[in-house]
């Protein structure tokens, strides 16, 4: 992600090549985006930008912060400070957050700057040099409470439309039916800040003549939305505005927080965020390059494309076209929008005012990499209806699609290459002498050709959802030739053939990576690693790749050597799945109430659970030091986990969810603790009963479907994942000792943190060794009994 202060040269159109100008409507600065706004926005917008750049066309995206309006002001409201601290406070907050969504802006600016004063009010002198301004008193909305005129949302109320009838529609537009609004349309209005109801009085703004424009703006829709390839919702929305006719629209408010209007009679007004926001595309790249025109004043060089939620479409269909034209100036106007519909949350839809859904700054806080999240939003990209978000889905995309298909793949490819000969070839790709004459892969070059030019034409048409599940039907392609060429037979019966099914999968491995960095560029960067390969990805017609994909054998250099191979997706666990869907059930006040409920009980069981009085002296050593250092400071060591000898004295079946136990756990305290676990489908009831075993105690309590887990027991699997054994403590090991590993002393955290991410960082290193002991690294988790370990399973992974 482009920052603020970058000091790399600012791309310019360059003549003879595909100049591209890509923007995505601008975030509003007064909440966290959730993942409805990700994917309708900037993700979408990303993934194009990278497309673009793989195919070697001159691109850049445009994007930042819309920050002026009423609902700034009503946040600052809300928090007791001013506009611009509230627009500082969120921008930071939007910008780390794409920067976690690896979302590649060249610039990622924000409206409230000189350069948006400069620009917006050199297009409002022109608009009124051209007589497309008018001026006209509007009967407005006025709060005796708190003596002023409310803008547009500061004024709530049933929405006027008989088929809607919505009871909380704002004063600008319903967010149930999507239709705009004038606050004086709706039902029952009320002061959003004091609940009063406000009275209608006359107040004189300034007016755009949309009419006057009609047969220029009806000129520009017809030809482009054809030329441009508009997706149908943006079609369909700007017709239906067309035929209801185009009204002279109010561009001033009574405001404070936003850009004044160089006017003297209203200089005490701002203008309307929907008039000032699209000019944020402009004053956002001014601030990118001085020489912005040659980006936005310069359409026969340059092609603007627009992505979008569909509630933005009249915008950026109508309006700044509209705007672009009644200046008289050569400006690049839009070529495509790409618009999508709503990502819905489980039962209900994602929220920004209600805090509803999962939000950027949430999935953070999960252990789902960045490359799954972009994956899933993406396969499930509302292009043409509204979609549906849940985590089960979720669970299953990641399993059949990443997992199964798409890391298999790869890492079946890389680790028999990997393997030292005779199993393997020393990790060298090796030569596929005659593989113009091989039957088996000479079908398998013909479809991945096939697959690449559909790839490129529905990319090129902005079918971001079609060019995925194409790229990702190459991964089904490859490991379909790989069963079919049974390669592992081929190497001890005829290795010519087994050499050419090799290199030419490594070559679809590599073509892969290429296909899929603009969608999970993570992921692509983790394959040209294990690849050993230069981050260097391109897909142009110039440098031949879309050719090379027919002949994939071709594609890798000869005697190339990789590196060391690594799987490249985890699976999802359903107790991870309910424990997800419980955290993020209701809205963020609801949340805010449990984590805090969580906490206080936390601290309680820990006041209540002593150590045994043989560890007391022992701990209390460390423990001058650790009081005394906060969390935030300490390192991340085994020394902050607080890992004990538990007792399970009752387990049974979760009542809410097939998959979960619930335990009633002695670790040594005054009361017992309620645990969950996941093992119903690998340790049968009856073995759970009066089982020793290792608890991590000091997990921040989370609900699993109804059930408040105070801790986690620990279990090692196989490698397969088909197989799980609980970590087990010597039977004379005390309860409530706290386990311990060498070198590592001190007392551990009252509770983990889950932003600073101890226990996941720690936990990669958790395994069992060959004598089934329990290790972090190569400790062993150690008590004055002996070592903890398992019964069966050797080299297995701990959680």
């Amino acid at each position: 992600m482009e920052d603020d202060g970058g000091t790399s040269a600012p791309k310019l159109p360059i003549p003879g090549k595909r100049n591209i100008l890509i923007t995505s409507a601008l975030p509003y600065v007064n909440n966290v985006p959730h993942l409805g706004n990700i994917i309708g926005c900037v993700l979408s917008a990303d993934v194009y930008a990278r497309y673009c750049r793989l195919r070697g066309y001159n691109a850049i995206y445009i994007c930042g912060t819309d920050e002026y309006g009423t609902a700034t002001e009503t946040k600052a409201l809300e928090e007791n400070c001013s506009p611009k601290e509230i627009c500082d406070k969120y921008h930071a907050i939007h910008k780390e957050v794409y920067e976690w969504f690896d979302i590649s802006f060249d610039k990622f600016g924000r409206t409230s700057t000189p350069e948006q004063t400069q620009v917006c009010q050199a297009i409002f002198s022109k608009l009124f040099d051209n007589n497309f301004l008018s001026e006209n008193t509007m009967q407005q909305l006025y709060c005796d409470t708190c003596k002023k005129f409310l803008a547009d949302r500061l004024v709530e109320g049933s929405c006027p439309f008989k088929e809607c009838n919505y009871d909380s529609a704002r004063g600008d537009q319903c967010e149930n039916c999507g239709k705009l609004l004038n606050p004086t349309e709706l039902k029952d209005p009320r002061c959003k800040v004091c609940q009063t109801t406000p009275r209608i009085r006359d107040t004189d703004h300034l007016f755009i003549e949309l009419p006057l424009l009609k047969d220029k703006l009806e000129e520009y829709i017809n030809e482009t939305s054809v030329t441009g390839s508009w997706s149908q919702n943006a079609i369909q929305t700007t017709k239906a505005w067309l035929k209801e006719g185009l009204r002279q629209r109010c561009i001033t408010r009574d405001l404070k927080w936003g850009v004044p209007v160089p006017h003297e009679k209203y200089k005490e007004k701002v203008f309307y965020v929907w008039f000032d926001a699209p000019i944020g595309y402009v004053s956002i790249t001014s601030c990118y390059t001085s020489e912005w025109e040659k980006w936005w004043k310069n359409p026969e060089n340059v092609e603007l494309y627009q992505f979008m939620g569909k509630d933005n479409v009249p915008f950026h269909t109508v309006m700044f076209p509209s705007t672009q034209l009644g200046t008289g100036e050569n400006w690049t106007l839009m070529k495509t929008i790409s618009v999508t519909e709503y990502l819905n949350y489980q039962n209900g839809k994602f929220s920004k005012s209600k805090g509803v859904g999962v939000f950027g700054n949430d999935v953070k806080s999960t252990n789902i990499p960045v490359e799954v999240w972009r994956y899933y939003l993406l396969a499930n990209r509302p292009e043409v209806s509204d979609t549906l978000f849940t985590w089960k889905d979720l669970q299953a995309k990641l399993t059949g699609e990443l997992l199964n298909n798409l890391g298999n793949f790869v890492n079946r490819v890389l680790t028999f290459i990997a393997k030292p000969e005779p199993a393997g070839y020393g990790s060298v790709i090796p030569d596929a002498l005659g593989a113009e004459s091989h039957p088996l892969t000479l079908s398998l070059a013909e479809n991945v050709g096939k697959f690449v030019e559909q790839y490129v034409e529905a990319m090129e048409k902005v079918k971001l959802k079609q060019g995925l599940k194409i790229a990702m039907s190459i991964s089904n392609e490859g490991n379909a030739y790989l069963q079919e060429a049974k390669f592992w037979k081929l190497y001890k019966e005829d290795k010519p053939s087994c050499a050419i099914v090799i290199r030419t999968a490594a070559g679809l491995v590599h073509l892969l990576a290429q296909l899929l960095e603009p969608f999970m560029p993570s992921f692509s960067r983790e394959v040209f690693k294990q690849l050993n390969l230069p981050l260097q990805f391109s897909l142009s017609d110039e440098g031949g790749e879309v050719l090379l994909a027919s002949r994939p054998w071709e594609i890798l250099p000869r005697n190339h050597k990789i590196g060391t191979p690594q799987p490249l997706f985890k699976e999802l666990t359903d107790e991870e799945v309910q424990q997800y869907e419980d955290k993020f059930a209701g809205n963020q006040g609801d949340r805010r109430a449990r984590d805090a409920e969580a906490a206080n009980m936390a601290a309680d069981q820990l006041k209540k659970t002593k150590l045994s009085d043989a560890k007391k002296q022992k701990a209390s050593k460390g423990a001058a030091t650790s009081k005394t250092e906060p969390a935030a400071d300490r390192e991340i060591t085994m020394a902050r986990l607080d890992i004990r000898v538990g007792k399970i004295l009752k387990a049974e079946k979760h009542p809410n969810a097939d998959s979960l136990y619930v335990e009633e756990i002695d670790v040594g305290g005054a009361e017992t603790r309620t645990i969950v676990s996941g093992l119903v489908k690998y340790i049968p009831l009856e073995e759970m009963q009066n089982r020793m075993v290792c608890v991590l105690c000091n997990l921040k309590p989370a609900k699993m479907r109804d059930v408040m887990s105070q801790g986690m027991v620990l279990a090692a699997s196989s490698s397969d994942g088909s197989k799980v054994e609980l970590v087990e403590p010597p039977e004379s090991a005390e309860i409530g000792e706290r386990v311990r590993f060498q070198g590592f002393e001190g007392e551990p955290d009252v509770v983990l943190d889950p932003k600073m991410k101890v226990w996941e960082t720690l936990v990669v290193d958790l395994h069992t060794d060959e004598n089934l002991v329990a290790c972090y690294k190569d400790l062993p988790f150690t008590t004055d009994a002996g070592v903890c370990k398992v019964s069966s399973i050797s080299n297995g992974t701990i959680r």
